[in-house]
């Protein structure tokens, strides 16, 4: 038989002044399956937008996004590199350079942060930092699925990366080269 235990606390939230009581059950011994954890949505006004989040590199290569609000520079050198940024000046950057979050070159690992700023329909087919070279790996009908909804910004980083793998000699497949250029309108290999 499973041994258990309960723990109740209860939290505060600053904004609403609201009490939530939450419960945490730890078992010891084999218990039947758990349930899949649903989280609380986040609500806006819940969000502080002076907290900081992650900013990963989107784009291929250096980026730089500088400010118009307090001119501080923020810079990644490359592909998947991270900055803080607090959300106002996310939502400082979405009025004002649009194509950071257009191109993707703005790349978020929490889902909440696109909805929040407003931006999320650019990110509905864009491609996960982690599983960028992964796309590779796909089969050439699968590769010409997930191009076709793809930023253009996103479409540019994958050119570069496959000129890349064909440099080293990691991607040699000519139909996967083949289904490439014809789905980014480039030139991989010169012919």
């Amino acid at each position: 038989m499973a041994e258990e235990t309960t723990t109740t606390t209860k939290k505060t939230t600053k904004s609403t002044g609201s009490t939530r009581s939450t419960s945490r059950t730890k078992s010891t011994a084999t218990a039947p399956a758990a349930e899949p954890k649903t989280e609380a949505p986040i609500v806006p006004k819940d969000i502080d937008v002076h907290d900081t989040v992650t900013v990963r590199n989107g784009f291929q290569g250096k980026l730089i996004y500088k400010s118009p609000r307090s001119g501080e520079r923020y810079v990644w050198e490359s592909f998947g590199d991270e900055q803080e940024m607090e959300l106002a000046e996310l939502k400082n950057a979405r009025n004002s350079s649009r194509a950071f979050f257009e191109k993707n070159w703005f790349m978020f690992d929490e889902a909440w942060i696109p909805d929040y700023l407003g931006v999320a329909r650019y990110y509905k087919y864009a491609l996960k930092i982690e599983d960028f070279d992964k796309l590779f790996d796909k089969s050439v009908a699968e590769l010409e699925k997930i191009l076709a909804t793809m930023s253009d910004g996103q479409k540019k980083s994958v050119a570069y990366r496959a000129r890349k793998l064909i440099a080293d000699g990691t991607l040699d497949s000519r139909k996967m080269i083949a289904a490439l250029e014809k789905q980014l309108g480039v030139e991989l290999v010169e012919k």
